[in-house]
């Protein structure tokens, strides 16, 4: 794909109906939304969904917010909150005080995240080519596989339903562009559906509040460009209506920079020596088999098969110009990931009341690294398991529903660079195992309401950046790093009233963390007899305890007006005067929308922050709220129009400290639908 692919394509809004058959706040999906599920791609482990601790994000919800990738869209749901790791200009989530690392993102029930630190950067998935973003929260299947410890993220993409479908769009952001198509075929045995994306951003806005800095002025933040590429195919086979096979692959093609710190915390060693930091390759591509054979009325076996790539170039340069490589902290670093794995489901219907679910798992991580100028080295895992879950109906109305899995972790091989002898030599060989248990009581009480209770011990490997880097010479590898482990309780409540015009769900947790991964300072001197260095240790123990409730109510045939408040309150056990960061105690969201018949839609949100911590040693970002519109008209057949303001009033506000988000920005799209 080159770089100056354009698309001119338009599509027809979702029209206000969709929205009033589906809340933001509640599981389940609209008629209109589910028809274009990709259920292959599903982590179903029960078909019966009554749980309230499921929750997504649907297509037509995604297109009503203006949400272009999968960070923002996720941040609509109560329970998630959206962070920036500024130093590397990446979006990540939060779910329930749990970072990326114990919450994997899958694509069609295929782990995506990068091998080596366990992280993926979420501004890089746009959102053009989904049905639907799935997250699962408190009780979590252990068929997601392993490091699930705090839930799991999978994004679903598009099939078709008709003859023939193509919707796309085609507009304008401050700063850059939108283009996006999607074409598919339903021709009752087969079909196929393709995708093609473009987003591309030159700059970022800065707010006029903004106050200039030593290493940015202000207006449009310096090198805060973006460009992301995307291009999808699947074809399948259904020979049955239970039996169907799919073959996928994407290929996503992105390119950022990196913002310099313009903050005032003069302890941040970027305060003073600023990075320079640009990422001309940031390349995924993905090929993937789903299957799903019925084997008689009672029993299937369905099989995931899939290779995963990434490569990526991050080049540091001497300053702003973005030009020379001279100086000692300038480098152009390489990877080049792979993952390469399968799942092999077994689902059996024991009679009327029960139902077993068994799983096996194998995927191998493979991590190359180097400098240019240095040899490559190489650093592979191999990760197993096996699962099971059940679920057994003691009433029509009582589920009990358990999971038990065992995870194993070998290190295959770990090579070191040694850059005063220029060898490569290995680190020492290691293993970790890992067990999961979980159990949770749903209990409906009339149809319309229904109260869960979980309890779930979940474990989180650590991963290779976690038992094998330097840390820029600032640290001690340590490759016996064991499993982290969290007991997870959860009590969950869904209500519907008056005809399901007001919607309720409400949970509260408490998740205990042992053997937390912590950095542990001076635990020996540097080679110069000067420096003291720190490694990573199983020694901490921490606590998420919040709440989340949420509502929706449609006033009106044409009115809704929604919300969702989050509070997270999370404690250093073992080091209280360590900080943890990145997660605001208080989050709040709120929406109300209205729509006139199919013609005409508009809709205004707002979202509200506490203060978050940005660093260990206390820093905080200042509590911020941020006001955003969209509207939509129908213009003729298959033609819309959408255009929307974001920051509305043009706050000043961070989600990491001394990396300012976007101020006030606009855009508009011409969008139609076949």
């Amino acid at each position: 794909m080159t770089k100056s692919l354009l698309w001119a394509v338009i599509m027809l809004s979702v029209g206000f109906k969709g929205w009033a058959q589906e809340s933001l706040n509640t599981p389940g999906k609209s008629t209109d939304s589910l028809s274009n599920v990709f259920t292959l791609g599903e982590v179903q482990v029960f078909k019966n969904k009554r749980s309230p601790l499921f929750n997504s994000v649907p297509a037509h919800q995604i297109q009503q917010f203006a949400k272009n990738d999968v960070g923002k869209a996720l941040n609509l749901l109560p329970g998630v909150t959206l962070s920036q790791i500024g130093p590397r200009n990446e979006a990540l989530i939060h779910v329930r005080g749990f970072d990326l690392r114990n919450v994997p993102v899958l694509i069609d029930g295929i782990p995506v995240y990068v091998p080596y630190d366990g992280y993926v950067d979420l501004a890089r998935f746009t959102t053009f080519d989904l049905s639907d973003i799935q997250i699962s929260k408190g009780y979590t299947p252990v068929n997601y596989g392993p490091n699930s410890m705090g839930g799991a993220i999978n994004l679903v993409t598009r099939q078709p339903v008709k003859a023939f479908e193509l919707n796309g769009a085609s507009g304008w952001q401050t700063g850059g562009l939108r283009s996006n198509l999607n074409i598919g075929s339903n021709l009752g045995n087969f079909y196929f559906q393709a995708g093609l994306s473009k987003l591309k951003r030159n700059f970022v806005p800065l707010s006029n509040d903004f106050e200039a800095t030593a290493y940015e002025d202000g207006g449009t933040r310096d090198n805060s460009y973006s460009d992301d590429e995307k291009v999808s195919l699947k074809v399948a086979y259904r020979p049955t209506t239970n039996s169907e096979y799919a073959l996928s692959y994407a290929y996503q093609s992105g390119e950022k920079g990196t913002p310099v710190y313009a903050g005032a915390d003069s302890l941040n060693t970027l305060f003073s020596r600023p990075r320079y930091w640009q990422w001309p390759k940031w390349d995924k591509q993905s090929l993937y088999f789903l299957s799903n054979t019925q084997l008689d009325n009672s029993q299937s076996v369905r099989t995931r098969l899939y290779y995963d790539q990434f490569k990526n170039i991050l080049n540091s340069y001497d300053d702003a110009t973005f030009s020379t490589m001279t100086r000692p902290y300038a480098f152009s670093s390489l990877y080049n990931d792979h993952t390469l794995g399968g799942i092999i489901e077994y689902d059996k219907q024991i009679g009327r009341i029960d139902r077993l679910v068994t799983s096996v798992q194998y995927k191998r991580d493979v991590h190359r690294e180097h400098n240019v100028g240095e040899p490559e080295r190489e650093m592979s895992d191999g990760t197993f398991s096996i699962g099971l879950e059940n679920q057994l109906a003691i009433t029509e109305d009582l589920l009990f529903l358990t999971g038990l899995s065992f995870n194993n972790r070998t290190s295959i091989n770990a090579e070191d660079f040694n850059a005063q002898t220029q060898e490569i030599i290995n680190f020492p060989a290691n293993s970790n195992n890992a067990f999961n248990v979980q159990g949770a009581l749903q209990y409906d009480l009339n149809g319309n309401n229904i109260i869960s209770v979980a309890i779930a011990r979940k474990t989180r490997f650590a991963t290779t950046k976690d038992r094998y880097s330097y840390r820029m010479g600032t640290a001690l590898p340590n490759a016996d790093l064991a499993a982290e482990y969290a007991i997870n309780y959860d009590i969950s409540y869904k209500g519907s009233f008056a005809d399901n015009s007001l919607n309720l769900v409400g949970s509260l947790f408490l998740s205990d963390i042992e053997n937390t991964i912590l950095n542990v300072r001076n635990v020996a001197l540097a080679a110069d007899g000067v420096t003291w260095l720190n490694q990573l240790q199983n020694v901490g123990h921490t606590r998420n305890a919040g709440l989340e409730i949420g509502a929706d109510y449609r006033i009106a045939t044409s009115l809704v007006i929604g919300a969702n408040y989050t509070f997270i309150n999370r404690t250093n056990i073992s080091e209280p005067s360590i900080f943890l960061t990145d997660v605001p105690r208080n989050k709040f969201f709120g929406y109300l929308q209205y729509g006139f018949k199919d013609v005409f839609t508009i809709q205004a949100n707002a979202e509200s922050n506490s203060g978050r911590y940005s660093t260990p040693y206390g820093v905080m970002t200042d509590p911020f709220t941020v006001f955003n519109s969209r509207a939509s008209v129908h213009l003729w057949r298959w033609f819309s129009l959408e255009a929307g303001v974001n920051n509305i009033f043009d706050a000043n506000y961070a989600l990491t400290e001394g990396y300012p988000e976007a101020g006030r920005n606009y855009f508009a799209n011409i969008m139609y639908r076949f």
